[in-house]
């Protein structure tokens, strides 16, 4: 599975950046980290397109490509400081408002679900599967030992994402619907994908939220039971929109996209881009 580190630049063309003046074209894209695998692959394919079909510009367009959560990327495009932001999740109330003046557009390209990660041991150890209120209730710090869920004596390390994070919100608003809820019970608090993967690995009673596209052996996918009723994340479940926690994964931009922009979305939509969605462990947005 394509893995990225946080903070990861890409730069299209030139390696490493020029120090001196540069002139020539940059798309700057910040955000999300779910997000991130797909503008990372996405950018270095992008210079083949252009070699291809002969971008009008005389210099090659760099692409320079930041992580930092969906909050971040939203705000970021917002105030002119990155081209394109990257979003997990949906622009919510309070940002349309806040930034009603940028006129925030939404270019979805990717189809993604937030599953309730466990560690595999607790996995290997029989749970498979948990209701929504057991799940809140772990959150809340009302449940806090395994064997109260049918598990192992053991305490649960419960792992949390960083308020800002789209992840967070899409999953929170499942489970508590409000998407900034409070979690009196977490012990953890962790930033991307890749970090709270890590931090789930190495323990062996957490439970946690991750994205569909990094989950492995050693971070399980549960299953969400409603009665008797179970739902699993798998590609079929997630594409018919039957698994309840199903999310888009867009690029924002502040009103109509410059002409770079736009040959940049417009091939992450083709079918080169749609391809990139498919590498990076995600289903293609049709």
């Amino acid at each position: 599975m394509f893995r990225v580190l946080l903070f990861l630049w890409v730069a299209i063309g030139v390696i490493p950046f020029p120090v001196s003046a540069d002139h020539s074209p940059k798309i700057k894209i910040v955000g999300s980290t779910t997000v991130l695998p797909i503008a990372s692959r996405a950018a270095e394919r992008f210079e083949k397109f252009q070699r291809v079909e002969k971008f009008k510009s005389s210099h090659r367009l760099r692409i320079l490509v930041n992580a930092g959560g969906s909050g971040v990327g939203i705000h970021s495009v917002a105030k002119g400081r990155s081209d394109i932001g990257m979003a997990s999740r949906e622009i919510s109330p309070s940002e349309r408002k806040r930034f009603e003046g940028s006129h925030l557009k939404v270019h979805t390209v990717a189809v993604d679900a937030v599953a309730c990660v466990i560690s595999s041991e607790i996995y290997n150890a029989g749970i498979h599967d948990l209701t929504r209120q057991e799940i809140r209730d772990i959150y809340l710090g009302k449940i806090r030992n395994w064997k109260e869920v049918g598990g192992p004596d053991r305490k649960i390390v419960v792992v949390d994402k960083e308020r800002h994070r789209g992840t967070r919100h899409v999953f929170m608003n499942f489970i508590f619907g409000n998407p900034t809820a409070k979690t009196p019970g977490t012990i953890l608090v962790t930033g991307s994908n890749n970090e709270e993967q890590t931090k789930i690995a190495q323990s062996d009673s957490a439970i946690g939220m991750l994205s569909y596209a990094w989950i492995n052996d050693e971070v399980r996918a549960i299953g969400i039971r409603d009665k008797k009723n179970i739902v699993n994340p798998t590609r079929e479940t997630i594409r018919k929109g039957d698994y309840p926690i199903v999310r888009n994964l867009s690029f924002i931009t502040a009103g109509e996209p410059s002409e770079e922009v736009k040959a940049f979305l417009e091939f992450l939509k083709g079918p080169e881009g749609q391809q990139v969605v498919e590498e990076s462990g995600y289903i293609p947005f049709i």
